[in-house]
């Protein structure tokens, strides 16, 4: 299960109440500075953008792809540690607006996780340091620290240990290479 609050409402859906539980003038803010992050080829200007604008916690050297789409409600309670990269058009969400409720769920990434193209990242989710998340996944519950996981559903594809055995000889990732974290 993910680690999100739920906060009921009545009457019509969720997004009915959508400015009761966040300013429209936020929204307006943070989709102006998402939407130029999205464009900018330039990684640290992202970051800071990020990071000044948006509140989010940002970890050095980390590398926002190309067109990657953070939750423009809640933006805040996204953190990414260092030396990570989100790939292209991965989508980041930290709230869910449901029928009979809307549910927010702070979204924490690691540090060297790498996050491939397409993926999307429900709220709630901790995804541990050294992870790998394939192209194209829903990201729908916590990831294990070194972990590859992958699909929809998304499972475990290996583990932290299955990793390092598939990879012990190889120059980059193995022994001889640039160890796991």
């Amino acid at each position: 299960m993910r680690n999100t609050t739920r906060y009921p409402v009545e009457g019509g859906n969720s997004l009915w109440h959508v400015y009761k539980t966040v300013p429209f003038s936020k929204v307006v803010k943070n989709f102006i500075v998402i939407q130029l992050a999205r464009y900018t080829p330039f990684l640290s200007m992202k970051n800071w953008l990020y990071r000044t604008f948006l509140k989010m916690k940002v970890g050095d050297q980390t590398s926002f792809a190309l067109m990657v789409m953070l939750d423009v409600m809640f933006p805040e309670k996204i953190s990414v540690g260092r030396n990570t990269v989100i790939g292209y058009n991965t989508t980041i969400l930290a709230h869910e607006y449901l029928i009979k409720e809307y549910r927010l769920g702070d979204v924490k990434i690691g540090s060297e996780v790498m996050i491939g193209a397409n993926t999307t990242i429900l709220p709630g989710v901790t995804i541990g340091d050294g992870a790998f998340v394939s192209a194209g996944t829903l990201v729908h519950k916590d990831v294990p620290a070194g972990a590859f996981v992958g699909g929809n559903p998304m499972k475990v594809i290996y583990t932290k240990e299955e990793l390092a055995k598939r990879w012990e000889n190889d120059p980059i990732y193995g022994k001889s290479g640039t160890p796991l974290t």
